[in-house]
């Protein structure tokens, strides 16, 4: 693959954009100059582009670990949908697939490899992963690393010692959306990032309009916010059952919506967000299983049945409106009881 001579080449060969969106070039010239790279950037801020333009600059295969399967499956597709080499490895491929990708992996066939943390926990990966020429490693959702973060997952506290396998001297970018300073301590420890460039935008989104509003009748009021905003939107609810009576009950009102959650399997998960992506429903209802990473810009507004377990969560689950900067609107649906309870959840550790 011929490689433009430079960042502002290859966005505009492979992504059609004249100029970065601001920080972005600084990031990326950060990872060419070899630096561990910390990045925090809003919802819809445009942080794939911070490590997959360097990638293709620099010789090798670039490693991207991100936690989700659906993740991977749509930055794989859109990378390949820009004539881009890229692929993925995760537990549902077969022996067969598996080994393949790692085989073909071996002699540069992939500019991206994207896995899941728990790969890491493999000898059979790590023993590819030491034959492969990589570039550097991009460590997606990164807040993860952390407990205090919203989505914990143990692996991510291995991620340190994988660093060894990349090869002497690799540099890491992690990125983020959501990361207190106390989630940003824990990644710089946890991932063992030496004297790493850190580099953050504000995240006001001033397209976005929030609401809060206390209504016993929830359900009345999410049909009211979803009749008179027209546009594609997301409901979150914190448990799988009110996700299908959500549905059901919105489907009887004459709008078109399904359902997401953890309990069901890949190929259905799969199948509802290409539905809910390309429109063909119009609102999907979810748990926070649904939405990290997801690429669809025209989210007209998310509505929050229940308050979310966390600060962090609402604001990177409320962040997935709007992100092609057009007016949105984040509405949370709580009662006192529930209020009460999720001041005594916010409340720190101490």
């Amino acid at each position: 693959m011929p490689t433009p001579s430079s960042p502002e080449k290859i966005l505009k060969q492979y992504w059609g954009y004249d100029a970065f969106r601001p920080l972005q070039n600084e990031i990326i010239e950060s990872v060419l100059e070899g630096r561990d790279t910390v990045v925090l950037l809003p919802t819809g801020g445009g942080k794939s582009l911070c490590y997959q333009v360097p990638a293709l600059m620099l010789s090798g295969t670039c490693i991207v670990v991100t936690p989700l399967i659906a993740l991977m499956k749509d930055q794989v597709e859109q990378l390949r949908a820009r004539k881009i080499t890229a692929a993925y490895v995760h537990s549902a491929l077969s022996k067969k697939a598996f080994r393949s990708i790692l085989d073909n992996s071996l002699y540069g066939a992939y500019k991206f490899l994207y896995v899941s943390p728990e790969r890491f926990r493999s000898k059979e990966f790590i023993k590819y992963l030491e034959g492969m020429n990589v570039s550097f490693m991009a460590v997606d959702e990164a807040h993860c690393i952390s407990q205090w973060g919203f989505d914990f997952r143990p692996a991510y506290l291995e991620l340190k010692e994988a660093r060894g396998f990349i090869g002497s001297g690799k540099q890491v970018i992690a990125l983020t959306a959501s990361a207190t300073s106390n989630v940003l301590d824990d990644m710089i420890e946890h991932l063992g990032l030496s004297e790493p460039v850190i580099l953050r935008k504000s995240f006001e989104r001033p397209n976005l309009n929030y609401v809060m509003l206390r209504d016993p009748d929830r359900r009345g009021r999410m049909l009211k916010a979803l009749n008179r905003i027209d546009g594609s939107a997301i409901v979150y609810t914190r448990n799988r059952r009110a996700t299908v009576d959500l549905v059901k009950f919105l489907n009887q009102e004459g709008i078109s919506a399904d359902h997401y959650h953890a309990g069901l399997d890949f190929e259905t998960r799969s199948a509802k967000q290409s539905a809910w992506i390309d429109g063909k429903s119009r609102v999907m209802v979810a748990t926070n299983a649904f939405g990290m990473g997801i690429d669809k810009a025209d989210v007209r507004q998310v509505i929050h049945y229940q308050i979310p377990d966390s600060i962090e969560a609402y604001y990177q689950e409320a962040g997935r409106a709007g992100r092609d900067s057009l007016e949105s609107w984040c509405t949370l649906l709580y009662d006192d009881g529930e209020l009460e309870n999720a001041l005594t959840r916010y409340e720190a550790p101490p």
